[in-house]
């Protein structure tokens, strides 16, 4: 959630934070912010309701002169979206300016303490009382920025990534993080400071990312230092970003997610890449055979995930179950880490996130992590927290995902589940050859056969228009495709605000069956599979009451053909990956349907793509 951006260097900062904001407006758009300290030591702060191109409108005859500035675009956690709670906060001198991505939980108890000094607050957010907090400290004890910073921090309870500038030290940036992403930039004569390395791309390759409880002193003409909060120095790793600018743009696409969608041929190739060879069934997956002694004695799998990433992980359930025979329980990281659960480290916990920063999961891995159990991730960004914070895992490569609503993360989190459950299942020989053989094969041709399925996008849009007056859908799914079922009718209701659900299609007599009526659209994932007579009858169930039925089908079932009001044909797949293949005729549907309802498909109301505060 929320997106920073800061700079300090020799050119002028506001067209780099701008730049920046846009890069990161996926994270939040409820407001956007800006502050500079420009030749005169004067600090200028703007801030507005809105996106980043209402901040620019409100910038275009303001002073934006400077060679130093933090900004911010915010997805409000405390206090609504407008001018006033907007970042940046500046301190009661306003002398001092702070950017924070995160959530201060006591911030209350240290708003009345600063109450009591004669402060007062203008907003209703905690990272106002943030600022004004570091302000005390540094007039009260007559330190330095940084000390005042890193005393604050101390005081502080829960997550943070924060900027500060200061005009009593214009020279200098701090910049903080615990349990939200930070990473630096190192340019030539320039600095660069983000949420994500995304605004950084078009001028260095070269970064640092913070550590939980580290402070980053960024000073013009200087090296980077890095010091903890208890003021210990800290070791600066620089590493290379493995990412272009070109995939941050659209490419000729009207939206984000669509020209994701079209990408998954390739990020899926990308993804299987160097784990299953042309020619063969083996699978490798460093992960695997470095720890092979942690899963040959593994006892049970847990796999913490939030949102799309709880998807894919019930579809990893299924995969490793049958593949390995281990059991596998699936748990919503943010019930895991308040649950007191049971973990031993006879347990192996998969956390599977996209962005790797995800507050509820990255807590439920420390929780993993103390009661022994071996960690491995499945996320996507390179030398992200979780990434970090994991003992082992795979990268998912799919390349950097802006819309909102996942749509490739998600099919490769599915492609790394289904490579994962094949390794475990080789090493423990638990598995046929021959179905390593024929799902392998089938993984191969995964990016031919999704190029298939996208030429079902002009139909699937002729089809959306059909059903932009629905306020309720349903979708019905069995076997590997009951969490397809869920995904899609996530997929729906994130961009287009129409009430879905998904269910298990043959759950569908235990309730949901009283509200089918011809306003209800019911969208059945019936390939040709172990189960497809089963839901033949439960597609036959909802015409005799009258319910419109939307099916994905393998290509040439004419039985369901008959039967349906509309038919969407997918190629044939074995049953293991057939979700890969389903997710992308789910995800054109929700698409279409929400650009024609007028709908913002890329930056959805109150959604954010990287969940970082609770």
């Amino acid at each position: 959630m929320c997106g920073i951006v800061g700079y300090i260097g020799d050119n002028p900062a506001y067209e780099i934070l701008i730049k920046g904001l846009h890069r990161l407006e996926y994270r939040g758009y409820d407001s956007a912010g800006v502050a500079m300290v420009n030749g005169k030591g004067d600090l200028n702060v703007y801030k507005t309701r809105g996106k980043v191109d209402d901040l620019e409108r409100f910038c275009q005859s303001k002073d934006i002169e400077g060679c130093v500035g933090i900004a911010h675009t915010r997805w409000a956690t405390h206090g609504e979206p407008n001018d006033v709670n907007a970042h940046p906060h500046i301190s009661r001198s306003g002398r001092i300016a702070l950017v924070h991505n995160g959530t201060i939980e006591n911030y209350g108890v240290l708003k009345e303490a600063l109450e009591l000094q004669g402060c007062t607050f203008q907003s209703e957010t905690d990272t106002e009382v943030l600022v004004k907090l570091i302000e005390y400290i540094k007039e009260t004890n007559d330190c330095s920025l940084v000390e005042a910073v890193r005393e604050a921090l101390k005081e502080v309870v829960g997550a943070y990534a924060i900027a500060v500038i200061d005009t009593e030290d214009p020279d200098t940036i701090i910049g903080a993080r615990k349990s939200s992403p930070l990473v630096i930039g190192i340019g030539n004569g320039e600095t660069f400071l983000a949420s994500d390395a995304t605004p950084i791309i078009e001028y260095t390759d070269k970064v640092v990312y913070l550590n939980d409880d580290e402070i980053a002193i960024i000073r013009r003409g200087e090296p980077l230092k890095i010091i903890t909060t208890d003021n210990e120095s800290a070791k600066i790793d620089i590493q290379t970003l493995k990412l272009s600018v070109s995939q941050l743009e659209k490419g000729g696409f009207p939206h984000f997610m669509l020209k994701e969608i079209f990408e998954q041929p390739r990020t899926i190739r990308d993804c299987v890449r160097g784990r299953i060879g042309n020619t063969g069934s083996a699978v490798t997956l460093s992960g695997v055979i470095e720890h092979a002694d942690k899963f040959l004695a593994a006892r049970r799998i847990i796999i913490v995930a939030c949102g799309t990433s709880w998807h894919a992980g019930l579809i990893g359930k299924r995969l490793i179950e049958e593949a390995a025979r281990i059991p596998v329980e699936v748990a919503y990281a943010s019930e895991f880490r308040y649950s007191n659960p049971i973990v031993t480290p006879e347990d192996i916990v998969i956390a599977i996130s996209q962005s790797g920063e995800t507050a509820d999961t990255l807590a439920a891995i420390q929780i993993a992590r103390k009661r022994g159990a071996f960690v491995y991730g499945v996320c996507n960004v390179v030398g992200s927290s979780i990434a970090r914070a994991t003992d082992s895992g795979t990268y998912i490569h799919v390349g950097p995902e802006i819309g909102v609503a996942s749509t490739k993360a998600f099919t490769g989190q599915v492609t790394v589940l289904t490579m994962l459950a094949l390794a475990i299942g080789q090493l423990r020989h638990t598995i046929r050859e021959e179905d390593v053989a024929k799902t392998v094969e089938a993984l191969r041709n995964l990016p031919e056969l999704i190029k298939k399925t996208l030429k079902l996008n002009d139909k699937i849009e002729h089809l959306s228009g059909i059903f932009t007056y629905a306020h309720n859908f349903l979708y019905l799914g069995r076997g590997y495709n009951f969490p397809s079922a869920l995904e899609g009718a996530l997929k729906l209701k994130e961009i287009s605000y129409i009430h879905a659900e998904g269910y298990p299609a043959a759950e569908m007599k235990h309730g949901p069956i009283a509200l089918i009526d011809r306003e209800l659209p019911t969208v059945f994932i019936a390939p040709n599979d172990d189960l497809h007579e089963k839901i033949i009858s439960n597609i036959q169930q909802v015409k005799a009451r009258g319910g419109a039925v939307i099916a994905v089908v393998t290509k040439g079932d004419t039985t369901i053909a008959e039967i349906a009001d509309h038919i969407i044909e997918i190629p044939e797949v074995p049953e293991a990956v057939s979700p890969i293949i389903v997710s992308i005729p789910l995800q054109l549907l929700a698409y279409h349907i929400a650009v024609k309802k007028g709908c913002n498909v890329d930056m959805p109301r109150n959604l954010a793509k990287s969940v970082t505060v609770e």
